[in-house]
């Protein structure tokens, strides 16, 4: 078990770590719509790389997750097949989210052996994320 800092030291390093292996400028808050991001996550249990709908107006989460539900089939057939969808999810803070993601579990971000494999997996899935995205930017943009 870690202490809270060490815990702290280990994310740092990892994220550290994470962009000097993959310099790449990433999309993430960059999609031009406002609550519509992509976002990694490492915990001590999974990876995970979404697209998350936060937006507190109805209306627009709506639409935005149509449009990507009318774009699934592409989405699964030509990306990312293993993607799973989840309309109404909750954050930690209570928030509720519309969510796609990519899920790799049985890494931990306190377990520097699966660091290598959990980069490559962050990079790939969001380097297809992020070509979907460019591809249909204008669906979502429209």
């Amino acid at each position: 078990m870690f202490s809270k800092s060490e815990a702290k030291q280990l994310r740092q390093d990892f994220w550290i770590s994470f962009g000097k292996s993959y310099p790449k400028k990433w999309i993430l808050y960059n999609t031009k719509i406002k609550d519509f991001s992509f976002k990694f996550h490492f915990d001590t249990s999974k990876a995970m790389v979404s697209l998350d709908i936060e937006t507190k107006n109805l209306e627009k989460k709506i639409e935005l997750w149509g449009k990507i539900i009318s774009l699934k089939t592409i989405l699964v057939e030509n990306y990312i097949s293993e993607i799973q969808f989840q309309e109404h999810t909750f954050l930690e803070n209570q928030n509720e989210i519309s969510r796609i993601f990519v899920l790799k579990e049985q890494v931990s971000i306190h377990n520097k052996n699966t660091w290598q494999e959990t980069m490559m997996f962050l990079s790939e899935n969001m380097i297809k994320f992020e070509a979907f995205f460019e591809d249909f930017e204008d669906v979502f943009l429209n």
